[in-house]
């Protein structure tokens, strides 16, 4: 057998997590799932903490930096928030390990990783919807409000609850949230 890599134990790592939430990132059911010892483990990682982190970082490149790069050549800010939001509505009907984490965040100690990722996609979205012609204050709460109804979208799809074919309604939705007219009078205050 080859000699296992550091990359082919955070894969490894990466696809329990995916498939059953950043819990499920142990050591040896990993070098099981490897036909590893782990002795092998340890001549890449110190402990389980940095293969939880190296995991949690694949996650946030991929998961956010990647989704940010793939949109940022787009020109035109709203057609931007258009391809992020259908990007993101396809990706959600795909296992994550993100339909749990921010739930478990707290009980397997990584708040301090997610929390850090949540502010950069709230960022990024609130300086997009700023582009996009909406007021700073009100971008920012709308940003944190889309990031919320995303990350509550996954958990309802993870829980059986909401059929899988509604991504296109979400994507629907979150464009119309991030960009209803300033002037527009919602009809509870008219």
């Amino acid at each position: 057998m080859a000699r296992l890599t550091r990359e082919d134990w955070v894969d490894a790592a990466y696809r329990r997590f995916s498939d059953d939430g950043i819990a499920a990132v142990a050591v040896e059911p990993v070098a099981r799932s490897l036909g590893a010892t782990k002795g092998s483990f340890y001549w890449h990682f110190d402990d389980r903490r940095a293969l939880v982190d190296a995991v949690l970082d694949r996650w946030r490149q991929l998961e956010t930096e990647q989704l940010i790069d793939e949109v940022d050549g787009i020109a035109d800010p709203g057609a931007r928030l258009a391809k992020l939001f259908e990007i993101i509505g396809h990706r959600s009907t795909q296992r994550s390990g993100e339909r749990t984490l921010y739930a478990d965040s707290a009980a397997v100690e990584v708040r301090e990783p997610v929390s850090a990722v949540t502010e950069r996609r709230v960022q990024y979205l609130g300086d997009l919807l700023r582009e996009c012609g909406v007021p700073r204050a009100e971008a920012g709460r709308r940003a944190v409000l889309l990031v919320s109804a995303i990350v509550g979208f996954q958990q309802l799809l993870a829980s059986g609850w909401l059929p899988a074919e509604h991504p296109r309604s979400l994507v629907d939705t979150l464009y119309g949230v991030a960009m209803i007219p300033e002037g527009v009078t919602r009809p509870d205050r008219a």
